[in-house]
């Protein structure tokens, strides 16, 4: 009967020879095959990673750098085509989302511009092993201006009608201006801007619109102040009534501006009428209104008949 020992010595010898069979079937038996399949396996992987191809890449954003008193006041492309060229495997990575075309005109004056984009002109960041060729297109036209500000009148727009026999008196808009920043040519071209439109549809009555925004359709300019309080004075509408009287041995003719009733209730004796003379000699009329009717009537017209 075989001992304990030598069972274990014939266990170790089994193991042994396993594990040399092992080894020589991965490393020793057609070594040959597994060269060649080896070295086809490299020759691929480098024929892949290594292939050099160009590519054009279309919808490339456009970034004009200008200085912070300058501003582009025309509509250039903002989008180009580029070309390029390096490895496959990064190119095919690259796509429009990851790539921004820019150009500093930190040091360009203003005026009618041409710009030629070329891989020396712009700024483009690519993966290492790629190069750019080409920008289609390579030359754009820009208007570049100076920034100027500038203060000019808020005017009120309205849409609809008022109630029949009403009409509008006065417009008061608070602020009645607005500061405005950008290309100059732009800015120089503006002597009003408008607010948004202010519904007045079968309205009777005085009401203050608050916090109404302006209607600003040009991107390019800057406004400092956007919103605004617009009061509107509204009324009966109003007729022209003539006037006759004498002061001082001179014949006075004077026109009044309101609605009909309160001007037919206005009688010569409750105004105060009074005569002044300028520096050069001129005579003209004064009429002061009672304060029950300051809002509604004013006076159109006024003259001396000598």
């Amino acid at each position: 009967m075989a001992s304990f020992s030598d069972e274990k010595f014939v266990e170790k010898k089994q193991k042994r020879a396993f594990w040399f069979s092992l080894v020589e079937r991965i490393f020793l038996r057609d070594w040959g095959t597994k060269l060649i399949a080896l070295a086809i396996t490299i020759a691929l992987w480098f024929g892949v990673s290594g292939k050099t191809v160009t590519r054009r890449i279309q919808n490339v954003h456009l970034n004009l750098l200008v200085a912070n008193e300058m501003q582009i006041s025309n509509e250039p492309i903002k989008e180009v085509e580029i070309t390029v060229t390096g490895d496959k495997q990064k190119i095919d990575r690259l796509t429009k989302d990851d790539l921004i075309v820019s150009v500093d005109l930190g040091d360009t004056l203003s005026g009618d511009r041409i710009l030629e984009l070329t891989a020396e002109t712009v700024s483009l960041e690519l993966p290492s092993g790629i190069r750019l060729d080409e920008i289609q297109p390579n030359k754009i036209a820009i208007v570049l201006e100076k920034v100027v500000e500038r203060e000019v009148d808020v005017k009120a727009v309205f849409e609809g009608s008022l109630a029949d026999g009403f009409e509008i008196y006065q417009k008061t808009i608070t602020p009645s201006k607005v500061r405005l920043r950008g290309p100059e040519s732009i800015v120089k071209s503006l002597d009003s801007i408008s607010t948004e439109k202010i519904n007045i549809s079968d309205k009777k009555e005085s009401f203050t619109e608050k916090q109404i925004g302006l209607n600003i359709a040009d991107t390019k300019l800057t406004v400092i102040d956007t919103i605004f309080d617009v009061s509107l004075l509204i009324g009966e509408k109003r007729i022209e009534k003539a006037f006759s009287t004498e002061i001082d041995s001179k014949a006075i003719s004077f026109v009044l501006l309101g609605n009909r009733s309160d001007l037919d209730s206005v009688k010569i004796e409750d105004l105060l009428i009074s005569l002044e003379k300028s520096t050069d000699g001129k005579v003209s009329v004064k009429i002061k209104l009672p304060d029950s009717l300051a809002e509604s009537v004013e006076v159109k017209s006024s003259k001396v008949n000598y």
